[in-house]
């Protein structure tokens, strides 16, 4: 009986595509605007289009290749000698990935113009446009996410083959999140430093080269992104509890796997609260844009903690009495994470919105100098990391005291139940970003302009606050598989009558996998800080190159060469994003196989440690320093062009690839090295599951 439960999360699903596609048909139906900015609009769209396909060729041959290696040298789950069904689930992973980072992207691109022309009308109006485009984006991801996961359930029936489905979304959005966050900082960084600090021009300006790479990568980094970013920990977070509830054996008298199904049905019920939750935000309206998706989160919550009680109840009916506690010890359990996810999203909102003290200490700081406005919003960024760790530990401590690690496993679950909304807000703020520089553009005049410019910054506290909860949501996705990771190996090594494994510190090889996890984060996050530095610096080049070849350009005589900043950046991010890539699948590898299991679950559980650090500290501080910029820009303290301004542009600029690139790349390393280990535990348990180092010194 309660498998049939799974259809709630299929069909919920189904529902969400066609839902989406309606609001695309509604954003693709309103006036584009003027000649200048469909022009403009369209260099956009043709410079994202670019960078994905070019993008998406180099991961069909990754796919390709990984799927033959999981085909062919990992073990079935199924028992069968080829692991075709990991490896055609791998694929599929990969393809939805795709699919939900291509569609967002593609509406995205559509709607920018849209909306900066029907700001003419007003705030609602702008509004309304830019977010039916994100909430495209929200559900299309969630949609796919379910659809892809139920029927590879319904068609194998174990949650091992779910894992390849789950490995290759991982996979995809690694590559998205790191090349599309090179690129737009890439643009950023460059645009910043010499437009703004050294000739003064205006946001978006377009005499500035860089500014249509710039909004290039507000679609490729912040829509395709985190798209797939967020569809990736939703996806890993459902698969986490789904092989808890089989290694921990949760199945009813009747053999039904009740509590694998669970996890979906909870998803599927958290689809239809953003469905309901987006509408009513449409249907309330408001001429403050911060308010609506603030009123949509909450809702959203709300909507969720009643729908989800429906159908636990539901599930109960007929069940023992074990059975009907074990399910509402989870379902509390699931509120705990959605709770703690907003806990960790609204702390970022505080440490990173520019009417908020944190940020207006920093723009107070920009008085003291370039080196004083650094060091506050590093500080500032250290101190976001302890709330966000306090809603963790809230969020872990309450669950496990419900029912252990699997409610651990259902919080983060929780924690990412109504990604619907949480996507579609984010995707809302790289719409109107692109708006407000198309409205500059087409000369749509100062009101309209001032209008795009209130848009564009609930857009940005709206991008801080997903980011804090995607850094939470990971996190939280990542401890849970830990768990799942643990459960595969003890039941691993005892099948093959092998002691169980132990991740006591005072083993050498724990300790060894526990040092190698910590620096993993520290080391991914150089690398893609230093991407965007040298991409940037060729960005530099070009800029200047192009205003001291051609002085038409400054006076506005003659258009600046666009193709020429987007081929550097395009080129740039995928070259750069292949080492970075290369590390989140090889160190795992590596650690399995010279040490062992228990060192690999030692690496897992430093990585997530430091990798949380460095998450939070880099996104709120990014932020908090781009927020401080905009306040003094608005005409505080000196306003644009003061030495204060220019101090604040330095901060701004640091903050670019920490909030941007690094930040966030780190939430998708976690979960593909995760998944890395537990997809290749067959192969570590069977060839050295005490290391090929470690072995010979027990």
């Amino acid at each position: 009986m309660s498998e049939w439960f799974i259809l709630v999360a299929l069909i919920a699903g189904v529902v969400a595509i066609l839902i989406a596609a309606y609001f695309a048909r509604i954003v693709l139906k309103k006036d584009p605007g003027n000649e200048r900015m469909i022009e403009v609009s369209g260099y956009i769209e043709k410079g994202a289009k670019t960078f994905i396909k070019v993008q998406y060729k180099v991961l069909a041959v990754f796919v390709i290749a990984l799927a033959l290696i999981i085909m062919f040298f990992i073990q079935s789950p199924k028992g069968s000698i080829v692991n075709w069904e990991q490896s055609v689930a791998y694929v599929i992973g990969s393809v939805c990935s795709m699919l939900a980072g291509w569609m967002g992207m593609y509406v995205g691109v559509k709607a920018n113009t849209r909306s900066a022309q029907a700001c003419t009308k007003g705030v609602k109006a702008g509004f309304d446009v830019a977010f039916f485009g994100g909430a495209f984006m929200g559900l299309a991801v969630v949609g796919s996410a379910l659809i892809g996961i139920s029927i590879v359930y319904l068609i194998f029936q174990t949650p091992l083959v779910v894992l390849g489905f789950s490995f290759g979304a991982s996979s995809i959005a690694l590559f998205m999140k790191c090349g599309g966050g090179i690129y737009t900082k890439t643009a950023d960084v460059g645009a910043d430093l010499v437009g703004k600090a050294e000739y003064n021009l205006p946001e978006d300006d377009p005499r500035n080269p860089a500014t249509i790479a710039d909004n290039v990568g507000d679609n490729v980094g912040d829509i395709a992104g985190m798209g797939s970013d967020l569809f990736d920990s939703y996806v890993a977070s459902i698969l986490a509890a789904m092989i808890l509830a089989t290694f921990l054996g949760f199945v009813d008298p009747n053999n039904e796997s009740t509590f694998i199904v669970f996890p979906l049905v909870l998803c599927g019920v958290g689809l239809i609260s953003s469905v309901i939750s987006i509408y009513l935000i449409k249907w309330k309206g408001s001429e403050d844009p911060g308010k609506s998706l603030n009123y949509g989160t909450y809702i959203a919550t709300l909507i969720f903690a009643g729908l989800a009680a429906l159908f636990a109840f539901l599930m109960t009916l007929g069940a023992t009495g074990d059975i009907i506690l074990k399910i509402w010890k989870n379902y509390v359990a699931t509120l705990f994470g959605l709770g703690s996810g907003i806990l960790i999203g609204f702390t970022s909102d505080y440490f990173t919105r520019d009417d908020k003290k944190p940020t207006h200490n920093i723009a107070e700081s920009s008085k003291e100098g370039h080196a004083v406005v650094i060091l506050s919003g590093f500080a500032y960024g250290l101190i976001s990391v302890a709330p966000a760790a306090i809603g963790i530990v809230i969020a872990m401590v309450f669950s496990y005291l419900l029912d252990g690690i699997f409610a651990i496993a259902m919080a983060a679950v929780g924690m990412l139940s109504i990604v619907g909304t949480i996507v579609s807000n984010d995707a809302y703020g790289p719409i109107v970003d692109n708006a407000r520089s198309i409205a500059e553009q087409g000369d749509l005049g100062e009101e309209t302009i001032r209008i795009a410019d209130r848009m564009d910054s609930a857009g940005n506290t709206a991008k801080a606050i997903t980011k804090g909860f995607a850094i939470g949501a990971a996190n939280l996705t990542v401890i849970a598989l830990l768990f799942s990771y643990n459960e595969d190996a003890k039941q691993r090594l005892f099948d093959l009558g092998l002691p169980t494994i132990n991740l006591s510190l005072l083993n050498i090889d724990v300790l060894i996998g526990a040092f190698i996890g910590v620096i993993v984060p520290a080391l991914f996050s150089a690398l893609l800080i230093l991407a965007v530095q040298r991409n940037a610096a060729k960005m530099v080049d070009e800029i200047r190159r192009q205003f001291e070849s051609n002085p038409k350009i400054l006076k506005g005589e003659e258009a600046a060469d666009f193709t020429k900043t987007v081929s550097i950046a395009t080129k740039g991010a995928l070259r750069e994003l292949i080492l970075p890539s290369i590390i989140s699948i090889a160190v795992p590898l590596a650690v399995g196989f010279l040490f062992g299991v228990a060192a690999l679950g030692a690496f897992l559980a430093a990585s997530i440690l430091s990798g949380f650090v460095f998450a939070i500290f880099m996104a709120n501080a990014g932020g908090s320093w781009d927020n401080a910029k905009k306040w003094i820009e608005d005409g505080n303290l000196g306003g644009k062009g003061t030495e204060i301004h220019k101090a604040s542009i330095t901060g701004d600029t640091v903050g670019d690839p920490f909030k941007d690139t690094a930040g966030p790349s780190i939430n998708t390393l976690l979960v593909v090295m995760s998944l890395t280990a537990t997809i290749f535990m067959p192969l570590f348990a069977a060839l050295s599951p005490f290391g090929l180092i470690i072995f010979p010194m027990l």
